[in-house]
């Protein structure tokens, strides 16, 4: 599924194209019947307009081997959601898999990315979810990954599209079941407070240890979270109820000594899945293993596409190529960059996601015929501006 360039010798833009190309060409794209064309017209202008941060109108306008940026837009309305994603998670695999050891257990992380959105819904409300206020809007197309942190650096496991219309958990379900579906053990499950909620800490806690941010909502909360000590107990969720669920509740107590101009006592309570032998502090300690996910939200907005479209499947497929990059890119910095030493790889600084998106586009513009033009206005100055004669 995978072809690699060979160790020896030196890494290329040529390559690094070549190889974006046969990953992201593995996106089913079922086209318009009867059309000329093939889906490897279609991919190279999203990624060209990926690693550009630019939108496809902006790519097939400055280029001369392209197709107009309707038939391009055409060609992506008909993206089905099912089929490409579970082709997507087959590909966060596979690339995964080519740089993780499976006999390591791993900490693993699961979080929901929010996408802006400005905008009515394309076809049904279910497909826009609300969140805080940002970039001027509340309303977002919202999607829920799993990753982990390999050679300091957070590697996407799986990916789902989640609709306002299902409950959240069931969109937790299916990243956790292809989380599960990996060789290696997971020795940890971390998320924040979105995801604090009965159905998917079962679903967490059956797969790892597990912990989550509480929310402080309910009398019996607040009284457990109403301390100036740091403690573990049991919590009942829903106590007394058909769906009571129990779990170990650490209570951290710490002091902000003028962290970011704040001061003061700190109360954070945690659940902690079988975790009820550790203190609270050390629980608070693991949970701070998931802060590299802002990392790996940032690099990948560096290789996004943008749009106007209201097409969610469009939006989402575009989400799909920019994290298939960055996991790409992970793989040649370690497998192909990296010189092998001892305790680990001498991992390259040179080759960031910024030179790799780079190489990309500076490939994609020759394959593309990029315009190095514009015409002219066929007035040039004014007569009033002209400078005076002699």
């Amino acid at each position: 599924m995978l072809e690699l360039p060979g160790p020896d010798g030196v890494l290329s833009a040529a390559d690094v194209k070549d190889v974006a190309a046969d990953v992201i060409g593995q996106l089913p794209l079922q086209g318009i019947e009867g059309s000329p064309l093939d889906s490897g017209d279609i991919w190279p202008v999203v990624t060209m307009a990926s690693v550009n941060q630019s939108s496809v109108w902006d790519v097939t306008s400055q280029t001369d081997d392209t197709p107009c940026d309707d038939t391009v837009m055409d060609w992506l309305h008909t993206l089905q959601r099912e089929k490409l994603e579970m082709a997507a998670n087959i590909l966060f695999r596979h690339l995964a898999l080519t740089i993780l050891d499976p006999d390591r257990s791993r900490i693993v992380s699961i979080d929901f990315v929010d996408n802006p959105y400005h905008g009515s819904p394309d076809e049904e409300d279910g497909e826009l979810c609300t969140t805080n206020p940002k970039d001027g809007t509340t309303t977002c197309h919202r999607y829920c990954t799993a990753y982990l942190v390999s050679n300091g650096k957070p590697v996407t496991l799986a990916l789902t599209y989640v609709r306002s219309d299902e409950k959240e958990a069931d969109a937790v379900k299916r990243v956790l079941d292809r989380v599960a579906a990996y060789p290696f053990e997971i020795d940890l499950l971390l998320a924040d407070r979105g995801f604090y909620n009965e159905r998917v800490i079962r679903h967490a806690r059956d797969l790892a240890t597990t912990v989550i941010p509480v929310k402080e909502k309910g009398e019996r909360m607040k009284d457990k979270l109403a301390t100036h000590c740091s403690y573990m107990t049991t919590y009942r969720m829903y106590k007394g109820r058909e769906r009571e669920l129990r779990f170990p509740l650490a209570v951290s107590v710490s002091y902000q000594n003028g962290d970011r101009d704040k001061h003061g006592e700190v109360v954070r309570g945690y659940v902690a899945c079988d975790l009820a032998d550790r203190t609270p502090t050390q629980v608070e300690r693991r949970y701070r293993k998931r802060s590299a996910i802002e990392t790996s939200y940032r690099l990948s907005r560096q290789a996004r596409a943008t749009t106007t479209t209201q097409d969610p499947i469009v939006r989402f497929g575009f989400v799909i190529v920019s994290f298939l990059l960055e996991n790409l890119w992970l793989v040649l910095r370690w497998a192909v960059v990296a010189r092998p030493r001892q305790g680990g790889r001498d991992l390259p600084e040179q080759f960031t996601f910024t030179t790799f998106c780079d190489w990309i586009r500076h490939e994609l513009e020759a394959e593309l015929e990029r315009r190095w033009e514009i015409e002219m206005n066929g007035v040039g100055v004014p007569d009033a501006y002209a400078p005076a004669a002699g």
